[in-house]
């Protein structure tokens, strides 16, 4: 797929997906949605990919549903549509890119630039790591248009940050800003803007130079354990912990140590 609402850059085992409508905030199109959901399996079935990172062109990170598309161009609103329509209206446009990330067990970090609202709040809250500039604003803004979560907020949004301050964000459609969020436990941290994708940045290659096969295996283990009991959860982490002890990068770990050098992680 030929890419256009977003840019795509793969370099040193770090991909970039770059929302790129700054001139909608980086607003949802169905090209938009496509070619997010395009890059992240992409992401997934290239091996030298080790590390995803998403962010935003211009001024936001996304600010969700283009609330001034009319007509064929508004295909997540479906203002114009009737009830038979809008049934699978979200299911074959904004649930393209969760259903893909659910497949990604390789490591998602939102750089959030900006303004990221209502569903694309939703959106950044799809990430394993979010890291922000101080510049970046926040909000479930659905209720000041007289809508729900549509996007995975009111499933997403209680894991992050509890169900009281959830419900108290759905409800008042209230507006923060990034030290606010960090304060809330939605960042991992907040830096100066300018600093924003160096930071991720470093982040990112500390994750991508680490053994793969572990990393990968303990996201699918915490995925999991919201559904599991304790004891299952302890029976799949020996089924995890059994195929890492088994790659070559389990071995290489411990001699690297023994030699005091850093370790060269391959990823077998």
């Amino acid at each position: 797929m030929d890419y256009e609402a977003i840019l795509f850059d793969v370099n040193d085992g770090i991909a970039v997906i770059t929302l790129n409508r700054p001139e909608r905030m980086n607003t949802f199109s169905d090209a938009l949605l496509s070619e997010w959901a395009d890059a992240i399996v992409r992401c997934q079935e290239d091996d030298s990919v080790r590390v995803v990172v998403v962010t935003g062109a211009g001024r936001a990170f996304c600010a969700g549903a283009d609330l001034r598309a009319t007509g064929d161009q508004d295909t997540v609103l479906m203002q114009e549509a009737g009830p038979a329509e809008r049934r699978n209206s979200l299911r074959y446009s904004v649930y393209r890119v969760p259903h893909a990330l659910e497949q990604l067990d390789k490591p998602y970090i939102a750089a959030i630039n900006g303004a990221a609202v209502g569903a694309g709040m939703d959106m950044a809250s799809m990430a394993d790591i979010r890291i922000s500039s101080d510049k970046a604003r926040f909000g479930m803004s659905y209720i000041n248009v007289a809508l729900v979560p549509g996007d995975g907020g009111a499933w997403l949004l209680p894991r992050i940050v509890g169900k009281q301050k959830a419900l108290d964000l759905i409800w008042s459609g209230e507006i923060f800003g990034a030290e606010e969020a960090l304060e809330m436990g939605y960042l991992l941290k907040v830096v100066p803007h300018d600093n924003l994708m160096d930071e991720v940045m470093d982040y990112a290659q500390k994750l991508a130079k680490g053994p793969p096969v572990a990393i990968q295996l303990g996201k699918q283990l915490v995925k999991r354990a919201d559904s599991l009991s304790f004891v299952e959860s302890l029976n799949a982490a020996q089924h995890a912990f059994t195929i890492s002890q088994l790659t070559e990068d389990a071995k290489e770990g411990p001699l690297a140590f023994r030699e005091k050098r850093p370790p060269n992680y391959t990823g077998r």
